[in-house]
């Protein structure tokens, strides 16, 4: 108190200069609070992840907050009924609300019951903007001669979570496979054909999405041990790509020379990945960096959730989505590991 005090008493005695300093300085910060955008992750996920961080996004200020349940649906609940009204965007994490499969929409029930807790604040899963933005990504690479997909071998993690992925790397002549049936439901079925993979999309999504998301996709704890699973198709893969979160859990104990084409990367995962032998990692959204400079990438829930908090809309078309990510400049990040 007595060194803000004397701090106080110097800019008095050093006259207009120093107070009108001060007052810029004040109404900056004031300014900038009045100005930002808060948007709210809240994941099934482990709590471990959890971060708060402030960036700017297309010239506005955002505190971004990432809130882990552990794999808790009540909690998850709780959280958004508490943030409802006080934030800008809540985003759903470690859960999509909707699968798009060609002109086809499923709505997965536990996500449903989640987004409809918000009555004021809208609530976004990230699959409008993952079906533009990672389309764009795949493009973006063989325009810039990072890759050219024909003929590549890609292990597509889950081609129903990522069908406009699946769809472009397909149109590339890239030989992908599916992990859908392994990964998810643990039967040792790869799927190597769009044709079977919108198949089993209208044989097992009505059904699926009624069933708990848990039973499909990892949550809380379970995303932070490894399950020997599906290593083969790791093995004959040139490319990985999909949910990191996936990847992560079915990794090998080495994938040397491979490239990882994912998102939601934290230092720690661009380490793991170093460690068991990955070439690079390229991330289909942007990178920021956290209170410790380490570069990472969100997901493509909270990215949507920046774009619609600058749009101040609750939904975005097609266009606007591809629109604001041309204007903020959104393209993959190659990291060489």
């Amino acid at each position: 108190m007595e060194k803000l005090a004397s701090f106080a008493y110097a800019a008095c005695e050093l006259g207009n200069p120093v107070r009108i300093l001060l007052q810029a300085v004040k109404k900056m910060s004031e300014r900038m609070a009045l100005a930002s955008k808060i948007v709210l992750s809240v994941s099934l996920g482990s709590s471990s992840r959890d971060m708060r961080i402030e960036t700017v996004i297309g010239g506005t200020h955002f505190v971004i907050i990432r809130r882990g349940t552990n794999g808790s649906i009540p909690e998850a609940r709780r959280i958004i009924q508490e943030a409802d009204g006080k934030v800008d965007v809540i985003c759903l994490g470690g859960i999509d609300r909707w699968l798009r499969i060609g002109k086809r929409v499923y709505e997965i029930r536990d996500a449903r019951k989640l987004a409809l807790v918000a009555k004021i604040t809208p609530v976004v899963d990230g699959s409008g903007l993952k079906d533009t933005l990672e389309r764009l990504a795949i493009y973006w690479l063989e325009v810039n001669r990072i890759v050219q997909f024909r003929d590549t071998k890609v292990l597509l993690m889950s081609g129903l979570d990522r069908f406009g992925l699946a769809e472009e790397l397909v149109i590339r002549k890239a030989r992908v496979v599916f992990g859908d049936m392994v990964f998810a439901l643990g039967i040792p079925m790869p799927i190597r054909s769009m044709f079977f993979l919108e198949l089993l999309a209208r044989l097992l999504l009505p059904i699926v999405t009624r069933v708990p998301f848990t039973w499909l996709y990892p949550t809380g704890k379970q995303q932070e041990s490894f399950v020997e699973r599906g290593w083969e198709l790791y093995d004959q893969a040139e490319w990985i790509t999909g949910d990191f979160l996936y990847i992560r859990r079915y990794l090998p104990p080495w994938i040397g020379g491979k490239t990882v084409l994912t998102n939601t990367i934290r230092p720690a995962d661009i380490e793991l990945l170093r460690s068991r032998g990955c070439r690079r990692v390229i991330t289909t959204t942007p990178l920021f960096l956290d209170e410790q400079r380490n570069q990472f990438s969100f997901g493509t829930n909270v990215l949507e959730g920046a774009v619609l908090a600058l749009l101040g809309q609750h939904h975005a078309t097609r266009y606007q989505y591809l629109e604001m990510i041309k204007k903020l400049g959104w393209v993959p990040q190659v990291i060489n590991l």
